[in-house]
């Protein structure tokens, strides 16, 4: 495992690594540590497991991490809402949930997360900021960076370049931001643009802004150049030695208990099932022979599964039976793709061999699928 932490952090060779056994307790004042693992729910797993596990009062620690293509939104959002769940799924992007409020963001490689853990009494966000810029500023004095009273870090005064996220906890707290190096731009507008029309929730929606990446001003500032630069600067304001600490998120030995809380995020009952209730009301402009259907769709969704359901068909389009069954297994099921899939897929078996029948009920089913 140590000689694979080491390929996997090849530039880090000339940073002096301590000992994974030990370093939780012979670290005192500051800890730098960075995972190994590019797996989002990994690295929010373990920014759970330190926010619980390890003494805050009196030792601060600064987490580094980038993540594989995901989507993590806020503890309150609704990601029907804020995000292109099909695209996705079809580009196989994860959809993650973290346990902090704040807006949707998108991970990529060319993009850095950083986790400032204190005590809730020494917990101060914007110093944080402000330690980032710093180091920006080392790297690069002509940079034109500066932090926001909404705690986001511009660029140029008007690109964003970092977002900000927070949990308090009563003696514990966490404050991560993001830092946009060479990111996919082109994905990150894609996918943080939900199609979905007619759905109305209390949750807290994202505020869209211009992004630019940091290697579009400056090709030599990578993720390794800025990711050592903040771990230094964090050395220097915290006076410690310049340690970075390489951990496995997967690493029972090290972490006990860090299984168990990757698992629970990567559940659906946690990344679908947490959404604020929220209701959809839409209409499916349905193409059937040489007309167009207008079909009004009403639902009531309640940690993820359909509370209320009302379809207005034309009358007699489908058999009234066929139709009440449709309406009693929707309503208590995941408002899912996959789910709603198979649940029409076996009342399908008990149409009558109409075909017909069969193509309109296809018709309505895989209109309805793409809502969701």
């Amino acid at each position: 495992m140590v000689l694979q932490s080491f390929k996997n952090c090849l530039w880090l060779s000339c940073v002096l690594r301590t000992p994974k056994a030990c370093f939780w307790s012979t670290a005192s004042g500051g800890l730098i540590i960075q995972s190994v693992s590019n797996d989002v729910y990994q690295n929010l797993a373990v920014e759970d497991w330190i926010h619980d596990h390890m003494d805050l009062e009196k030792q601060q620690v600064l987490f580094l991490w980038r993540n594989s293509p995901a989507v993590v939104i806020g503890r309150h959002q609704n990601p029907w809402q804020e995000c292109n769940l099909r695209l996705l799924r079809q580009k196989k992007i994860k959809l993650a949930r973290r346990r902090s409020g704040g807006g949707t963001v998108y991970h990529d490689l060319g993009n850095i997360n950083l986790t400032f853990f204190t005590s809730r009494k020494k917990y101060e966000r914007m110093e944080n900021l402000k330690l980032i810029v710093k180091a920006l500023k080392a790297l690069r004095p002509q940079l034109d960076v500066h932090v926001t009273d909404r705690y986001d870090i511009l660029l140029d005064r008007q690109y964003k370049i970092s977002g900000t996220a927070a949990k308090l906890g009563r003696t514990s707290a966490y404050h991560h931001c993001t830092l946009l190096c060479n990111a996919d731009k082109f994905v990150l507008s894609s996918v943080l643009k939900s199609p979905f029309k007619g759905l109305k929730s209390n949750a807290t929606p994202s505020v869209p802004a211009l992004v630019k990446n940091l290697f579009e001003e400056d090709p030599s500032l990578t993720s390794e150049v800025l990711l050592d630069a903040i771990a230094k600067e964090y050395a220097v304001q915290h006076q410690i030695d310049h340690h970075i600490t390489l951990i496995n998120p997967a690493d029972e030995t090290l972490l006990p208990g860090i299984s168990n809380k990757t698992k629970e995020l990567e559940t659906w009952e946690w990344v679908y099932g947490k959404t604020p209730k929220f209701s959809v009301s839409t209409c499916l402009n349905m193409a059937y022979k040489d007309s167009v259907l207008d079909v009004k769709i009403n639902m009531d969704v309640k940690h993820g599964r359909i509370e209320v359901c009302n379809i207005d068909l034309p009358e007699q389009w489908l058999p009234p039976g066929l139709y009440s069954e449709l309406i009693k297994n929707l309503t208590g099921s995941k408002f899912c793709p996959n789910e709603t899939t198979t649940l029409v897929t076996t009342l399908l078996r008990l149409c009558p061999q109409d075909d017909e029948l069969h193509s309109k009920w296809s018709l309505l089913c895989e209109n309805m699928i793409r809502l969701m």
